[in-house]
């Protein structure tokens, strides 16, 4: 046994060296720093919420080089930001050969997290897998597939740093920031949809219908008219002018029962829809209007940059 011990510290710890060699400490303010990934050849991922400057940041390489990088973007759903470095070359990036396949992942798995301090070098989390599902929501509204939650306590310079396992497959990046407990994987493959996404435009696109709207409860007589079983929908509370909303000629009152496909019972179920792909797409709507259901086309456009 003690021998069987001996042979995971040693992998685990020689996994933790492999994957530190791409992983750098970002820092933009005089004291403390959180950890990025050198994703591609000049292009690391970080944490954006422990990003606290858009401006002056720095990162501390593998070899204690300290180098200046310039902020791409960022994406608060998903808690990534990317920085261009030049110094974070070919020979820093992680190869596709180095990335693992979350979906492989299951409950009870061994998985390190590693990040890097600007000062004392790598450090490590060992925890396990504790749930895996093949879809989720975060808070955010973005949705993560796989979700991975990671039973895993990491310190502040860690958030931002490479989720491996013993053998140095890197799933993707961590962080704290979905969950009470424990941590989140962010998948390989949101982190490269979000990379090519903030590369090509310098933002996330996020689609809106330019309407205020409040959870609603439905009265029963209501709800046996419309044959449904749903308890609650949103009702419209303000319209912006020259908006998707008010183009589809929606009024404040109507209470929207149905987008697409999907039936509305909650807020959430109209964000899900206003994702970047959606940006240009119709979708049937149904509301209620004077105790009559209507339908109307309405189109998803993009959000003024910077709005709400």
């Amino acid at each position: 046994m003690a021998s069987q011990l001996v042979e995971l510290s040693n992998a685990l710890a020689a996994a933790t060296e492999q994957a530190a060699a791409h992983v750098v400490a970002v820092h933009s303010e005089p004291r403390g720093s959180a950890s990025g990934v050198i994703w591609r050849p000049g292009v690391i991922v970080t944490s954006e919420h422990a990003l606290r400057r858009d401006e002056d940041i720095r990162v501390t390489l593998a070899d204690g080089r300290v180098a200046q990088a310039t902020l791409v973007g960022r994406d608060p759903s998903t808690d990534l930001a990317v920085l261009k470095c030049a110094e974070a070359d070919a020979t820093s990036a992680i190869v596709t050969a180095n990335i693992g396949d979350p979906a492989a992942l299951k409950p009870g798995s061994l998985i390190l997290a590693v990040g890097r301090t600007r000062a004392s070098g790598p450090v490590a989390a060992f925890g396990a897998v504790s749930l895996v599902a093949a879809e989720r929501k975060t808070w955010t509204g973005v949705s993560l597939a796989p979700y991975v939650r990671l039973d895993v306590s990491i310190q502040p310079t860690a958030v931002g740093g490479a989720v491996i396992d013993a053998a140095g497959k890197i799933f993707g990046v961590i962080t704290p920031r979905f969950g009470r407990f424990g941590s989140t994987l962010t998948p390989a493959a949101t982190v490269n949809n979000v990379v090519d996404t903030l590369l090509e435009k310098g933002r996330i696109p996020r689609g809106y219908l330019g309407v205020g709207l409040q959870p609603v409860r439905v009265p029963e007589s209501l709800r046996q008219t419309l044959k449904r079983e749903e308890r609650t929908a949103v009702i419209v509370l303000e319209i912006e002018p020259n908006s998707p909303a008010n183009n589809a000629g929606l009024m404040i009152g109507d209470i929207i029962v149905s987008l697409g496909d999907n039936t509305v019972s909650r807020l959430e179920d109209i964000h899900s829809k206003l994702h970047g792909s959606a940006i240009g797409k119709p979708f049937s709507i149904g509301f209620v209007r004077g105790g009559a259901l209507q339908q109307a086309e309405i189109t998803v456009a993009e959000r003024p940059h910077g709005g709400e």
